[in-house]
């Protein structure tokens, strides 16, 4: 059957036909009516980017795409000048503890999301999960509040980096406008301007540790390193216990959107291997840019030092951890390339909330729990009503600035710090009760493309640990030396949203749904729906591309007979270039 003759929503399988650029299904043509049908056609064109309700999403990201955002996809400010702020605050030994605990939680909430995205690879992702495998309520829940994480991150991220001749919000439009159009081409340009912007990124830090390490350790002629000097007469843990639960809201912002590969396994092509793959890659994203970053800051700046705290609060660029090092390295043009780099980790990091949000929402638009138009997307995949919403929205944020940046900065970090802590632990909830279901209908789990080992104590882990955070970031906003009881607010706020958000869809589905049974039955959860492969195919479809690998290899020998095949292609290339040349 030709492709014109099929629906995009006939089949639940994840690898849908992907419709031709100037192909219509279904979709009749706009006539002008007395109601007006022609404007409204013409609103649809102009104002949504022809989106239709018919279209899908496509799958245009690479294997390639997803590994790179997997590593440094979504690493901003957090990482180059709030990390600072930490050490100021608890002392380099407290700081790189919280990294590590926090570090350890996310790559478990990484690795027990990993499981499910890779079987069930959607945009909605663990807002999707909640909803099937638990509750709509959940799901509902956790879609809207990771919906205004992202977007609230995304102002965070462009209030910290502004300088004194220019406003905050015109940062706003620097920013924002670029990254939006960027959004609306395809999302292969997303994931190839991700996989580049990543890779700026990834050479940076990689490069400050090297040359941070050389430097503490006395390696750069005329400028003797401290050693360990400031790990050393109690200078490594500073404030107690307090102190150090407060760099928890450090670790949780800088850790924030690590969860993206998920997301993005949506639009990924053979998202079974690619999730799996990404997931293994996000352990070197926290092992380098976190742990080895952090401790080359403490080792190379004393805890006491002024320029720590300034580059947070006053997002002096001149003063982040990664530029002073570089300068009493002996590298003093070190502020412009870090400048440039952060320039380019905000346009990436803005890049990716803007992102995950739309898709967030276009997700909620398909399950009934968001308007039906935020559900639109255009011919070549993009939401674009959603995408004009996560715009809107980010642009409203900055009018708050009239109670100035740094104030608004610092809501924003406890915030979308907690926010980002609700929903990882929520992670682990939905774990659990994903693994129940799958048990209770019989199913092998030999059949998942990816399994997560030591079940179920990553998912228990995720809960016990996400708690204990939490309860940590309440003892410290109330003994903290002032009191404030802002700090208060802005630490509960983020419950506050999600039990609002919980409790409100639950009074909802019980008095206008009359649903009795809040939770969905462990024998009625969907495993069929958005599946790389229906229950019981997976490993006759991993035993076939073995198959196919091997006979690969005994055709072209390997690595070796890959590399030989391209040279014979390029000798042939070039002898036919000069024949042709002679003979004209």
């Amino acid at each position: 059957m030709a492709s014109a003759d099929k629906s995009p929503s006939d089949s639940s399988s994840v690898f849908k036909v992907e419709l031709d650029a100037g192909e219509n299904v279904n979709v009749p043509h706009p006539v002008t009516t007395p109601d007006g049908s022609r404007a409204k056609s013409w609103w649809r064109r102009v104002g949504l980017g022809n989106a239709k309700e018919e279209y899908q999403t496509q799958r245009g990201m690479k294997s390639r795409h997803l590994m790179m955002i997997a590593i440094g996809g979504t690493i901003g400010t957090g990482i180059f000048l709030s990390a600072g702020s930490s050490i100021a605050l608890a002392g380099p030994g407290s700081t790189l503890l919280s990294y590590f605990v926090v570090g350890v939680f996310v790559y478990t909430v990484v690795i027990t999301l990993g499981e499910m995205s890779s079987m069930f690879p959607i945009s909605g992702a663990f807002s999707t999960f909640g909803s099937r495998f638990v509750s709509p309520a959940l799901g509902f829940t956790l879609g809207w509040n990771y919906w205004l994480q992202c977007e609230l991150t995304a102002a965070a991220v462009i209030l910290q980096y502004w300088t004194p001749a220019l406003q905050p919000w015109h940062w706003a439009i620097i920013i924002i406008v670029p990254v939006f159009f960027l959004q609306l081409i395809h999302v292969r340009v997303y994931g190839e301007s991700e996989y580049w912007f990543a890779m700026i990124k990834v050479v940076m830090i990689i490069v400050f540790i090297i040359v941070g390490l050389i430097f503490d350790w006395g390696g750069v002629r005329g400028h003797p390193g401290p050693g360990l000097s400031n790990f050393h007469n109690g200078q490594a843990f500073i404030g107690g216990f307090g102190a150090f639960a407060q760099t928890f809201v450090y670790a949780f912002f800088s850790f924030g959107g690590i969860e993206l590969v998920a997301v993005a396994a949506g639009e990924s092509a053979q998202p079974h291997k690619s999730v799996p793959r990404a997931v293994k890659a996000t352990f070197f994203r926290i092992v380098l840019f976190y742990i080895l970053t952090i401790l080359t800051m403490g080792l190379c700046i004393n805890w006491n030092d002024e320029t720590l705290l300034s580059a947070a609060y006053d997002s002096d660029v001149a003063a982040s951890p990664i530029t002073v090092v570089f300068v009493r390295a002996g590298f003093g043009a070190a502020a412009h390339v870090v400048n440039a780099v952060l320039l380019t980790a905000v346009l990436s990091a803005t890049n990716s909330c803007f992102y995950a949000s739309s898709r967030m929402l276009l997700s909620l638009a398909k399950a009934g729990h968001a308007p039906k138009v935020f559900g639109w997307v255009n011919r070549r995949g993009v939401p674009i009503p959603a995408l004009l919403m996560a715009v809107a929205f980010s642009c409203l944020t900055f009018l708050t600035t009239i109670w100035g940046s740094g104030v608004v900065f610092g809501w924003l970090l406890n915030i979308t710090g907690i926010s980002a802590l609700l929903v990882w632990t929520s992670i682990g909830v939905i774990s659990l009760r994903f693994r129940r279901a799958y048990k209770a209908q019989g199913l092998d789990l030999a059949d998942l493309p990816y399994r997560q080992p030591l079940f179920p104590l990553l998912p228990v882990g995720v809960v016990i640990l996400g708690t204990l955070m939490f309860i940590a970031q309440g003892y410290a906003a109330v003994v903290q030396d002032p009191f404030d009881p802002r700090n208060v607010v802005a630490t509960y706020i983020g419950v506050a949203v999600y039990v609002i958000l919980y409790a409100g869809y639950t009074i909802y589905e019980r008095v206008f749904q009359g649903r009795k049974s809040h939770f969905v039955p462990l024998k009625e959860v969907d495993f069929v729906s958005d599946a790389v492969w229906t229950p019981g195919e997976g490993v006759d479809v991993r035993a076939r591309e073995k198959e196919t690998r091997e006979e690969k290899r005994r055709e072209g020998g390997g690595i070796r007979g890959w590399v030989r095949g391209r040279v014979r292609l390029g000798i042939e290339s070039s002898s036919g270039a000069k024949s042709n040349d002679f003979r004209m």
